[in-house]
């Protein structure tokens, strides 16, 4: 029984966040209606609830955890200050004369901010402001150059300093 519960938890959630909800309120809103759910179909029992609030203090006091928002914060400060730009510039001097040159700066100034912010989204969005302009005046295609891009910022996950990693 529980299995169809979760299930049905899952679609509702995914039909809120369909319709436009804000991911907040549709995990709120799905969580706070299936707990009345499940307890009305006795599929858990109340007193497990009562648990719930020393595990996650357990959880939420774990000091690997602080990793989390000083990664983020060290991406968005080497973004701001322009040493992701500079650093791409650089590397692209490099790599000029090398057909594709860009295309490997790109990767390379990709895993070094990686690396740096340990987030795929960061990276993704930082190399996209930076160089995708840059690509697409050098005639690299659209296709091309986002493809770049997002195998460049899906570097975070594996370089050891990565929230992914710290998290698991």
């Amino acid at each position: 029984m529980s299995e169809l519960l979760a299930l049905a938890m899952f679609l509702v959630f995914v039909a809120l966040i369909l319709s436009g909800y804000p991911v907040a309120f549709s995990f709120a809103f799905t969580a706070v209606v299936f707990t009345f759910v499940g307890l009305g179909i006795d599929a858990f029992e109340a007193v497990q609830l009562r648990a719930l609030s020393s595990r996650w203090f357990g959880y939420v006091s774990d000091p690997n955890l602080l990793a989390v928002p000083f990664f983020v914060y060290m991406g968005a400060i080497f973004e701001k200050s322009g040493q992701a730009e500079r650093l791409l510039t650089g590397i692209g001097r490099l790599f000029g004369p090398v057909r594709g040159g860009m295309a490997f700066s790109v990767v390379v100034v990709g895993t070094m901010l990686a690396a740096a912010t340990g987030v795929t989204a960061a990276t993704v969005i930082v190399m996209g402001l930076i160089s995708l302009p840059t690509m697409v005046r050098y005639g690299y295609d659209h296709r091309v150059a986002t493809g770049v891009i997002g195998a460049s910022g899906t570097l975070a996950q594996i370089i050891p300093p990565s929230l992914v990693l710290i998290v698991l």
